[in-house]
């Protein structure tokens, strides 16, 4: 089941990316598709494949993409104002957050998320913790840097992956 799953995710994923339905692009993509699953079928971690037919899954992924693209504005002109601003008010630091994310693909998905926010990156993902460098430690509260930090992506995630 996992095998067909991943068949269906890549050969979309294809015609999205080439956005084209003629008959030879279709067959590359099924080639494609099939190449994908031959190499990568065993490593694919869909644990259920009824969770990949839940709609509301989808509402939350077009959600959670509304958020995310506003916070990446925001934290771009809070960076772009610590760069040009003449003292540079910068305060540097690794941050321990604690994270409510079960699996494997929830936590890569937030850690990738905290770092293609611009003035953060993730360091490790150890357990229930995350380490996440940030260029402006604004407070020494752990709930509320973990709330600025993940706390904006974490809920979103876990109704998508959870």
């Amino acid at each position: 089941m996992k095998y067909i799953a991943l068949f269906i995710i890549a050969l979309l994923f294809w015609l999205l990316l080439t956005f084209n339905l003629s008959i030879s692009n279709i067959v590359v993509g099924i080639v494609a598709a099939v190449a994908t699953c031959i190499l990568f079928g065993k490593h694919f971690a869909v644990t259920s494949f009824s969770k990949l037919l839940q709609p509301q899954r989808y509402f939350w992924f077009v959600v959670y993409l509304i958020i995310f693209i506003w916070e990446c504005l925001k934290a771009n002109f809070e960076v772009a104002y610590r760069v040009l601003h003449p003292a540079m008010p910068i305060k540097p630091g690794i941050v321990k957050i604690k994270i409510d994310l079960k699996t494997d693909i929830a936590k890569t998905t937030l850690a990738n998320s905290i770092t293609m926010t611009p003035g953060t990156i993730t360091v490790d993902i150890i357990d229930e913790y995350i380490y996440v460098h940030w260029i402006y430690i604004s407070t020494d509260n752990p709930e509320e840097y973990s709330q600025k930090v993940s706390g904006r992506f974490e809920k979103y995630i876990k109704k998508i992956f959870e």
